[in-house]
C-alpha cells in the first residue's frame, strides 16, 4: 500500500501501512505510527465521511508530539479503501454495522498487537458514530474516546422526519445506490473555499483540495440513498433515551458552535443523558475542528490535553 503526499504535506516519518480485510472481505488500508519519545499510549484516528488518511498528517505530527502512537484506517467505501461500487464516487454502505466490522479487525490485527497501550481513540464526525455502534456491539477497544462533532443527527439536510423515511422506503424498493438528490456530480475535489460549512481556514481547506486533484483515487462524491437510510438508522439507536444510559465508556464530546452539518441539538440531548461522558462546545468554529484556524484548533487541544490520557481506568 503507499500514502499520498505532496512537497508541503509529507508522510510524517516512521509509517508503517499496508491493507487489511474486514471480516466479509472488503479490503480496507491501514497506517499506524510510534510516538516521539515515550509513549503515552495510543490514539485511534477515526475519520468522517469522505476523509482519508493523508488528510490527517497535521494531525499525526500533534499526537505524535505529544508521544502516542497514531493508528489510522480509511473505511470502506472511501479513500485508498476497496470501493463498493462501479461509480467510486458514490459514498455508500448498505448498513452502518459494516463500519462496525472495519473497526473490528482494525482493532484485532493493527490496534492490540502493534500498537502500545492504553488505547484511545478521537473519533471524528462520522467516525465518532462508528466508535459508538461499537460500544453498543459491546467491544471495548479504548479507555477513553474523544469525540469530534460526532455525526448523531443531520444538521444539513432538512426536515428530517420527512427525509428519514423517505429515504428509508427508497432505498429498500430498489435506489439504495442512487446519489441523494441533488448529489450528482459534485466531488469534494470541486468545491470551493467560498461557503464551505467545514472550515474557515482557507490553507488547510486549499492543501485537502490539491491533496484531491493531485490523487484523483481519494475522491468521493455525494452519498447514496442506501448510506443515508443507514446513518439515520444508526443515528436513532445511538441517542434513543433506553440506549445512552448502556454506554458507559469514558467520553468527551467536542462540539464545532458553527457546525452547520451536524445537529448541535442531537448532541447536546445525547450529552446531557450520558453517565460517563462530558461535552464541550468550540464556539462558532465549523464542523471540521482540526482543520480549522489556530484560534479554534488551540480551544480543542486544550480540551483533548485535559481528557488524555487522563487517570487510568481500573
Amino acid at each position: 500500500m503507499t500514502l499520498f503526499a505532496l512537497p508541503n504535506h509529507p508522510v510524517p516519518d516512521g509509517c508503517v501501512d499496508g491493507e487489511l480485510i474486514a471480516a466479509d472481505g472488503v479490503k480496507l488500508r491501514y497506517a499506524r505510527w510510534m510516538p516521539e519519545g515515550a509513549s503515552k499510549g495510543t490514539i485511534a484516528l477515526l475519520t468522517g465521511r469522505t476523509e482519508f488518511i493523508e488528510k490527517y498528517f497535521e494531525v499525526v505530527r500533534e499526537l505524535r508530539s505529544r508521544g502516542f502512537a497514531v493508528a489510522m484506517l480509511d473505511w470502506r467505501g472511501q479513500g485508498g479503501s476497496q470501493r463498493l461500487l462501479r461509480n467510486r464516487l458514490k459514498g455508500h454502505v448498505p448498513r452502518f454495522s459494516d463500519y462496525v466490522l472495519d473497526l473490528e479487525v482494525f482493532a484485532r490485527e493493527v490496534l492490540l498487537p502493534d500498537c502500545p497501550p492504553p488505547h484511545f481513540a478521537l473519533a471524528h464526525s462520522m467516525g465518532g458514530t462508528v466508535a459508538l455502534l461499537s460500544v453498543l456491539a459491546g467491544h471495548r477497544w479504548f479507555d477513553r474516546m474523544v469525540l469530534s462533532a460526532p455525526m448523531l443527527g443531520i444538521e444539513a439536510i432538512p426536515l428530517p422526519d420527512l427525509v428519514r423515511p423517505l429515504a428509508t422506503v427508497l432505498a429498500h424498493v430498489g435506489f439504495a445506490r442512487a446519489y441523494v438528490p441533488g448529489g450528482q456530480g459534485k466531488p469534494m475535489s470541486r468545491r470551493r473555499f467560498e461557503g464551505n460549512p467545514l472550515t474557515t481556514d482557507r490553507a488547510r481547506f486549499e492543501r485537502t483540495q490539491e491533496l484531491l486533484r493531485a490523487h484523483p483515487s481519494l475522491d468521493l462524491g455525494a452519498p447514496t440513498l442506501g448510506w443515508l437510510s443507514s446513518a439515520y438508522a444508526a443515528m436513532a439507536e445511538i441517542t434513543h433515551p433506553d440506549t445512552i444510559p448502556r454506554i458507559r465508556q469514558p467520553l468527551l464530546i467536542i462540539a464545532a458552535g458553527g457546525d452547520q452539518l451536524v445537529s448541535n441539538t442531537a448532541i447536546e440531548h445525547f450529552s446531557a443523558r450520558l453517565i460517563a461522558g462530558a461535552h464541550v462546545v468550540v464556539p462558532a468554529s465549523r464542523h471540521e475542528l482540526l482543520a480549522e484556524r489556530d484560534i479554534f484548533r488551540a480551544q480543542f487541544w486544550a480540551a483533548f490535553d485535559a481528557f488524555i490520557p487522563g487517570t487510568p481506568i481500573l
